[in-house]
């Protein structure tokens, strides 16, 4: 029945569109498919109180598990490299828009608890997820252990901005500590990324990694993003100075990406994530250098990225979910491992609120507020996709689908938790970290 379908639709698609164009016609269907799903996913989760993001990914879940019921027709979205190639323009534009979000000033303004915080929140996750991966996994490498601790590290700054922001609490102290933590906490889970992903890499070519080498790779991501903040910051107003004295439509948006895939490219030559150079790209650019193109009258930055944002970045989640296998969710083995994994993801961050100084801080709701993996922690999944270690797949069907399960709960679990917590200090009276 399924080949009977198939055929029927490539013979249809062929002679309505004269046989050349039928690729292109099978991407526009799944396109206006994969849209489709992540708005209604995302609008049943917002009416639930739930980030959109999450109805996203869970409607692709849906729609990549539909052969499980006999209809087959959206396998084939999984492994087309058009989707795939969108769906990563979709993360580049996706972590752009997050670094747009922050500036180097509000990094350097953070302070020491911010700093404590990010720090605790980083290294007691590797090493808890590190410790799950071990006692669970014995037979798998220890690249593959490593890999998980990574997955663990990084905190989605969008679902907890949106959360305090909707509460009225963006200005709370507790905020202020959080939202602080989570964005050195990104720059922190890049440059560990850079690693695990550099020495997977050695190992997949037959090579061994010294201390030496892993410290080299440290280096070249901290130099990359240390120097392409700082120069970047002596470019950045020249490049849109000289941009504003051009004519026509969109000039401010096309000289931004061109500045956001030029560093998503120096990244990439040099070894490391692509999206490392979109978020470095992102950190960069402030509005007081686009604000030629701001006194003419011009839309913002950011809300001139909207519109491809909301084009591209539900291809990358959709294409996520339909990556997730439901049939694992049959094996206890799996459910077991991704419940061990989402604890670990959960107390690491709880420790994280150690650091956060200052007799009248809200412990507790710092930590909850760093529990949320989000869209950062589907984005280190999609990565180990793509890594292999001597011919075989780095991550199988099980671990990817135990880490979306670990990414959905913590996602879930955080904004009822950070509501109730906040509510429960709201007495206490304010007070800036230290």
């Amino acid at each position: 029945m399924a080949l009977t379908l198939t055929f029927a639709f490539t013979v249809t698609t062929t002679a309505s569109t004269g046989g050349a164009d039928a690729p292109t016609a099978a991407i526009l269907l799944a396109l206006a498919a994969i849209l489709a799903a992540a708005k209604l996913g995302g609008d049943l989760a917002t009416r639930a109180g739930q980030p959109a993001v999450l109805g996203e990914l869970l409607a692709g879940v849906l729609l990549g598990n539909l052969g499980l019921v006999g209809v087959s027709w959206a396998e084939s979205f999984k492994t087309n490299v058009t989707l795939d190639t969108l769906a990563q323009l979709g993360v580049i534009i996706l972590l752009f828009e997050v670094g747009l979000e922050s500036t180097v000033r509000d990094m350097l303004k953070v302070g020491l608890t911010s700093l404590l915080v990010a720090v605790l929140g980083v290294v007691t996750p590797f090493a808890l997820g590190w410790g799950v991966g071990a006692l669970l996994l014995p037979e798998r490498s220890a690249y593959v252990h490593a890999f998980l601790g990574a997955t663990l590290t990084a905190t989605s700054v969008g679902i907890t901005a949106r959360v305090l922001r909707d509460l009225g609490k963006g200005q709370s102290p507790e905020a202020r500590v959080i939202l602080g933590a989570a964005v050195i906490d990104d720059v922190l889970g890049l440059v560990i990324l850079a690693v695990v992903g550099g020495v997977i890499q050695a190992a997949n070519t037959g090579a061994d990694l010294s201390y030496g080498d892993a410290g080299m790779i440290v280096g070249k991501a901290a130099l990359f993003l240390f120097g392409a903040v700082a120069l970047g910051l002596v470019i950045s107003p020249r490049l849109f100075g000289l941009a504003s004295r051009l004519r026509g439509r969109g000039v401010l948006l096309a000289t931004a990406l061109v500045f956001c895939f030029g560093l998503s490219y120096l990244a990439a030559a040099i070894g490391l994530a692509a999206i490392v150079g979109a978020y470095a790209a992102g950190l960069i650019l402030e509005d007081v250098h686009y604000r030629d193109f701001s006194e003419r009258g011009e839309h913002g930055l950011e809300e001139l990225l909207q519109p491809i944002g909301v084009f591209l970045v539900p291809v990358f989640f959709v294409l996520m979910g339909m990556r997730v296998d439901l049939s694992a969710f049959g094996r206890a083995d799996v459910l077991g491992f991704a419940a061990l994994l989402t604890l670990a993801a959960v107390i690491g961050k709880q420790a994280c609120a150690l650091g956060a100084l200052g007799g009248k801080l809200d412990r507790l709701s710092v930590g909850l507020g760093m529990i949320p993996r989000g869209e950062v922690g589907l984005i280190f999944a999609n990565i180990g996709l793509g890594l292999t270690v001597r011919g075989e797949p780095l991550v199988d069907a099980a671990i990817y689908s135990a880490v979306v399960i670990m990414v959905v709960v913590t996602t879930m679990a955080t904004p009822p938790a950070l509501r109730w917590s906040l509510a429960r200090g709201d007495r206490r009276p304010p007070q800036r970290p230290g």
